[in-house]
C-alpha cells in the first residue's frame, strides 16, 4: 500500500541505501584488485569475504586493524579514500533516517498500523467514540464498567495525549484521524462483527449528519448515537436508520413540561438516570408567567413547551437578528437587550413572574442574569442552562433552584440507550404517564425495595437462562413472572422487587408494569427494580435448575438433571 509506513520507508531510504550499497562496492572492488603480501612476503588477493568484512567494520569506524595482513602502501592508500567514502554514505544514511524519524507522515503512519493492530485484535464487544472530550470521556468510563470495550477517534492530538494520559483498563485504542473519513472509520473496526456502536455528539449538527451517513453507508447494521439540536437534522438522521438520537434541548424542555404537570414521572427518569433518588423532595415548578432569557434552540423548545399548555412567557433575547419566525408561535412576547440589565428584565415583567430561565450558551452570563433577577424579585424560581460540567460547583453555590446540564443529559441518554436500552426503552414509556401514576409507582418501589432500588435486566435465552430455557423451550411447561418473586431461603417470602417491563422485538411484545401471573416467552427481556439480593437470587433461578425447581414446587431436589421434567 503507498500509504504504508513500509512504504514510507522505502521511499525515504531508498537513495541512502543504494548510496551505500556503491559505497561497498567501490571500496570492496579495489581491495580485491590490489594485491597484498602475506606474512611470507608472498603476493595474495584478499578473499571477497574479506574485503567485505574490512569494508564493514572500517565503515562504521570501529577499526579492528589491518586483515587478514598487514596492509603494502597501496591498499593503505586505498582505504584512506574508502574511508571518507563509506562513512559519508553512512552519515547521509543516518541523517535521512533521522529525519524520516520525524516526519509527521510517517509518524502517522506508524500510529495508525499500531491502533489498526490494536482493534484487530478485539474479540469482545465494542463501541467506537468520535471525538474526546468531557462528555465522551464520561461515556467512555461508564462503557469501560461494562463487558464493552471502546475505540476512540480524535482529531485534536492535544486531546489523544490527555486520552492516553489517563491510561485507562482496559486499554483504550486511539486514533488521530478525522472521524468521518471513510479510511478512518474502517480502521476502527466499523466492519467487524464485535463493533456495537458508534457514538457521535460533536456540537455541530452538520458534522454529525455526515459522520451517520459515512457510517450507514459502510454498515448499516450498527447502532448509531447522534446528537441532535434541530428537528430539521434529527429527521434528516431518522431518515438515514440513526437508531438514537438525542436533542438535550429537546429532553429539557420535557423535562420541564413533566416538572410543570407530571413531577412524579420526571422523579422516576432522574432515578433511572442515576441524578436522584425516589425520596428526592418533588421537582415541582409552579405554573403562572415565565421570563426566558436566550432565544436559541433550548429557548425556541422551551417556549414550545409553554405555548403547547398555555404558560404564560416572555423572551429576552440579545441577537435582534433572532426573529418570531424562528418558531411557530402566535403567543410570543420578544424582547431584544441584555437580560442581566435590571430595566430589561422590569420590562418583561420580573416583578410578576413565577420563575425566570437562563438558557444562553455563556455559563456567566447565565448566572450572572439569575443573580440580578433574584434581587428584583426575591421570591422568583430561578433555572439555569449549565453549559460546562466542569462549572458545577459554581452554579451549585450560585443557589440555583434548577439546573439542566446538556452535557449531562447526553452522558445519561447516550449510556442507557446503548449499555441499558431496556432503561431507555422504560423512559419512553414514561412520559406518555399521567402523574398520579408516577406517584403510585414512586410508591410501590420506595414500599417494596427502598429510596434507590437498583435496575436489573435479565434476557432470557438457552445460554444466559438455561434452567428456564430447559423448562420452557425443551420441556414445554409455562413459567410465569411469579417464578423470580421468591427468596430461595424461603418459598413463602418475597424478594424485594418491582418487575418494571417486559418486550420482545421477535414477539412484538411490550408490557408496562406486568403482573406477576404473566407467562414468560424465550428471548423475553425482563426490566426489574430490586436490591443486590434480590439480582443475585433471579440469576440463581434462571440459571440453576434446582433452584428453579424449590420456586416452582417447594421441594429440594440434589439428583435432579437438566433436561428432566420439574
Amino acid at each position: 500500500m503507498r500509504n504504508s509506513a513500509l512504504w514510507i520507508v522505502l521511499q525515504k531510504m531508498r537513495m541512502p541505501f543504494l548510496v551505500i550499497v556503491s559505497s561497498y562496492t567501490i571500496s570492496m572492488t579495489g581491495l580485491l584488485l590490489i594485491d597484498g603480501v602475506d606474512a611470507s612476503g608472498n603476493p595474495y588477493q584478499m578473499s571477497i569475504f574479506d574485503a567485505f568484512y574490512f569494508v564493514t567494520y572500517t565503515a562504521t569506524t570501529i577499526g579492528f586493524g589491518e586483515t587478514p595482513y598487514e596492509f603494502t602502501y597501496s591498499q593503505r592508500m586505498w582505504v584512506s579514500a574508502m574511508i571518507y567514502i563509506s562513512v559519508i554514505s553512512w552519515f547521509y544514511a543516518i541523517g535521512t533516517l533521522v529525519s524520516l524519524l520525524q516526519d509527521k507522515v510517517f509518524l502517522a503512519q506508524i500510529a495508525q498500523s499500531r491502533f489498526k493492530r490494536q482493534v484487530d485484535s478485539l474479540r469482545e464487544s465494542f463501541v467506537i467514540i468520535l471525538g474526546y472530550n468531557y462528555t465522551t470521556s464520561q461515556i467512555i468510563n461508564i462503557i469501560n464498567e461494562t463487558e464493552n470495550r471502546v475505540v476512540v477517534i480524535e482529531q485534536d492530538q492535544a486531546k489523544v495525549d490527555a486520552l492516553i494520559l489517563e491510561n485507562h483498563t482496559p486499554h483504550i485504542a486511539v486514533l488521530k484521524a478525522n472521524s468521518y473519513d471513510a479510511q478512518t472509520l474502517e480502521l476502527a473496526g466499523i466492519k467487524s462483527i464485535f463493533c456495537k456502536a458508534v457514538v457521535a455528539l460533536y456540537k455541530s449538527d452538520e458534522l454529525n449528519l455526515r459522520v451517520a451517513l459515512a457510517v450507514k453507508m459502510l454498515n448499516p447494521n450498527v447502532v448509531l448515537a447522534v446528537k441532535s439540536t434541530t428537528q430539521n437534522h434529527t429527521d434528516n438522521l431518522k431518515d438515514l436508520g440513526v437508531e438514537v438520537v438525542e436533542n438535550p434541548f429537546k429532553i429539557i424542555a420535557s423535562h420541564i413540561k413533566l416538572a410543570l404537570n407530571a413531577p412524579n414521572i420526571l422523579k422516576l427518569e432522574r432515578w433511572i438516570y442515576q441524578i436522584g433518588k425516589l425520596n428526592d423532595p418533588l421537582p415541582i415548578l409552579p405554573h403562572g408567567k415565565y421570563i426566558i432569557s436566550g432565544f436559541g434552540r433550548m429557548g425556541q423548545a422551551i417556549h414550545n413547551i409553554f405555548d403547547k399548555y398555555n404558560i404564560a412567557c416572555e423572551v429576552i433575547e440579545i441577537d435582534s437578528n433572532v426573529s418570531k419566525s424562528d418558531i411557530d408561535s402566535i403567543n410570543l412576547k420578544l424582547h431584544y437587550g441584555n437580560s442581566d440589565d435590571k430595566d430589561m428584565l422590569k420590562v418583561a415583567g420580573i416583578d410578576r413572574s413565577v420563575a425566570i430561565i437562563a438558557g444562553t450558551n455563556d455559563d456567566t452570563v447565565n448566572i450572572s442574569i439569575l443573580k440580578t433577577a433574584k434581587k428584583l424579585n426575591p421570591n422568583i424560581i430561578t433555572i439555569a442552562r449549565e453549559n460546562h460540567i466542569e462549572d458545577f460547583s459554581i452554579f451549585k453555590n450560585a443557589n440555583i433552584d434548577h439546573i439542566f446540564m446538556p452535557g449531562k443529559i447526553l452522558i445519561n441518554k447516550t449510556t442507557n440507550a446503548l449499555i441499558k436500552p431496556s432503561a431507555d426503552k422504560f423512559i419512553r414509556h414514561l412520559s406518555k404517564k399521567d402523574e398520579a401514576w408516577g406517584a403510585a409507582l414512586v410508591k410501590k418501589l420506595i414500599q417494596t425495595i427502598d429510596e434507590n432500588p437498583e435496575l436489573h435486566v435479565l434476557h432470557l435465552t438457552k445460554d444466559i437462562t438455561p434452567a428456564i430455557y430447559e423448562e420452557m423451550v425443551l420441556n414445554k411447561q409455562d413459567i410465569r413472572l411469579e417464578v423470580f418473586k421468591s427468596s430461595l431461603k424461603n418459598r413463602a417470602l418475597s424478594n424485594n422487587i418491582v418487575p418494571l417491563m417486559i418486550y420482545n422485538g421477535k414477539a412484538k411484545k411490550e408490557i408496562l408494569l406486568p403482573s406477576w401471573g404473566e407467562i414468560l416467552q424465550e428471548d423475553d427481556k425482563i426490566l426489574f427494580a430490586c436490591d443486590q439480593y434480590a439480582i443475585d437470587e433471579i440469576e440463581d433461578i434462571a440459571q440453576n435448575i434446582y433452584e428453579l425447581h424449590y420456586v416452582l414446587t417447594g421441594e429440594e431436589k440434589s439428583n435432579f438433571k437438566l433436561g428432566e421434567k420439574i
